[in-house]
């Protein structure tokens, strides 16, 4: 009985990851073994920096909340610290965003827990 190697799925099988690294630099795009283990690599940042994403723009927020809120003679904990003792819900991103885009939004906010 002749040997079956079923070439047409291991074929397939490279030309998935292949098309995947297509645009890399060097062997890195178009060198099987060298591929494999780009794409492998760039798969675990790409899980690794969707987590790590969340964190950077949380930081973002913060900067932006705290650098609107400083000509109100207060600082970001201040704000924060004020808002949860007043009880009014307001998640970092809404107020970064108001301080950014509304800013007689944020005025109100900031003049409501003063």
């Amino acid at each position: 009985m002749p040997r079956s190697v079923n070439a047409v799925a291991s074929r397939a099988r490279r030309k998935k990851i292949l098309k995947q690294t297509r645009g890399f630099w060097g062997a890195r795009g178009n060198v099987w073994t060298v591929a494999k283990n780009t794409r492998e690599k760039g798969l675990g940042y790409a899980y690794r920096d969707r987590r790590a994403k969340k964190r950077t723009f949380r930081a973002l927020w913060i900067q932006r909340i705290n650098a609107a809120v400083r000509p109100f003679g207060m600082n970001y904990s201040t704000l924060i610290s004020k808002l949860e003792k007043n009880k009014i819900d307001i998640n970092r991103k809404v107020l970064a965003d108001l301080a950014t885009n509304d800013a007689a939004g944020f005025k109100a906010i900031v003049d409501s827990v003063k």
